[in-house]
């Protein structure tokens, strides 16, 4: 299925927002949270705030695939929309576990980290695919 330009350009000003507020987020946890947060809140939010930039950075490469016209057929932008699902579910579980100590929210966080793993294959399997397709 071809994508449109649209779309590839929308995911990826949604995950250029994404990495806008991981560095935001990232920040607000280094100094704003610094003395509220425990050692273990604060390992945590590092966590949180590592996986939310790397897997937003890499929907926004992904996204980008979407405006290469050789590439546009991979699904970049539904991969590239999986990494962000990924990342609102497993850094947003994270995030809430450190300020609120609910242990039941570390439950949800392999939700995310399973929506990375699946994005991740996609990708690849997709690649593979147009590699023996040329």
């Amino acid at each position: 299925m071809v994508q449109t330009q649209a779309s590839s350009l929308f995911v990826c000003a949604v995950a250029a927002l994404f990495l806008a507020a991981g560095v935001a987020l990232g920040a607000f946890g280094a100094h704003g949270l610094k003395e509220v947060l425990d050692a273990y809140g604060r390992d945590i939010w590092e966590k949180a705030a590592f996986y939310h930039l790397t897997h937003s950075l890499g929907a926004l490469i992904v996204g980008l695939l979407g405006l290469i016209p050789a590439a546009n057929f991979l699904s970049s932008t539904k991969i590239a929309w999986v990494l962000l699902i990924g990342v609102v579910i497993f850094s947003g579980s994270l995030y809430l576990l450190a300020v609120t100590k609910q242990r039941w929210l570390g439950a949800i966080t392999p939700i995310g980290g399973s929506a990375f793993i699946v994005a991740w294959i996609w990708l690849a399997i997709a690649l593979f695919h147009a590699r023996s397709s040329s």
